[in-house]
């Protein structure tokens, strides 16, 4: 079964990391505010995602880049890779 790494976009401005193995029914549920995390936000686009086979892997995956900042994260969704590269040497 394979694994999602998700990046959602809520209202504009936050950034909200997630895993999941049904990435449609997972977005449902952000969207329809079960979530606790995304529940008070109203506009909620998925701007990213990355595959992996195993749970141990996306779960390495996810706490990494929930320790990022914002700036390191927008490198990624953007794919600006060099900045996200340089942005991980000066660990803003």
């Amino acid at each position: 079964m394979p694994w999602v790494l998700y990046i959602l976009l809520c209202d504009q401005k936050t950034y909200y990391v997630g895993i999941t193995s049904n990435l449609p029914q997972r977005l449902k549920s952000h969207r329809a505010k079960y979530n606790p995390a995304t529940k008070r936000f109203s506009d909620i686009q998925l701007i990213y995602t990355e595959q992996y086979k195993t749970r141990t892997e996306i779960e390495i995956r996810e706490k990494q880049i929930k320790d990022w900042s914002i700036a390191k994260k927008k490198a990624l969704v953007e794919g600006k890779y060099s900045q996200l590269k340089r942005l991980s040497k000066t660990r803003s």
